[in-house]
């Protein structure tokens, strides 16, 4: 059985024993997330939310692409968000390559290097102060509240990154 039938197997199960409940589209918390896709970062269980409390916006690295800042701009406009946590995380594996090396092994094997930025750092407080400025000096995000955060993998501990 593949990973993707298994989980079919498991939604049908999780549909038998969870029921219907109706949740209201604009999230309670009022709160956004940017964070990176990484299968390690369980925000539910490491910040005690449940469904409907507040938007996940995930990507390699949780950077704020032009992607990202769309979500971002269509979660405060249309559903009414009015704060921002950037959540970047240990052990990334943005930090383990470089962008150049990698970007011509695109072009090597694709004939071309794709239009965006991969993301590579090697300093994640760095990486995360540069994603809070970008999310407020853009025209298309409140930054009034925007604030970042590094998540430890290992043990599930939050700090905040000081961004002045």
């Amino acid at each position: 059985m593949s990973a993707i039938d298994q989980l079919i197997t498991h939604n049908q199960s999780y549909v038998a024993h969870h029921g219907h409940r109706e949740l209201p589209t604009a999230p309670q918390l009022r709160l956004a997330v940017l964070t990176c896709m990484d299968s390690r970062l369980d925000l539910f269980g490491a910040l005690g939310l449940d469904l409907g409390q507040v938007h996940l916006i995930r990507n390699a690295g949780g950077l704020a692409t032009e992607d990202a800042i769309r979500s971002l701009l269509l979660s405060q406009r249309l559903l009414g968000t009015d704060a921002v946590m950037v959540i970047h995380h240990t052990r990334c594996a943005l930090e383990t390559f470089e962008e150049e090396v990698l970007l011509a092994e695109v072009e090597a094997t694709f004939g071309e290097r794709p239009p965006f930025r991969l993301g590579a750092y090697r300093d994640v407080d760095a990486d995360v102060r540069e994603t809070v400025e970008t999310l407020r000096a853009s025209s298309f995000v409140d930054g009034t509240t925007v604030r970042g955060f590094v998540y430890n993998v290992d043990d599930g501990d939050l700090r905040e990154v000081p961004v002045t």
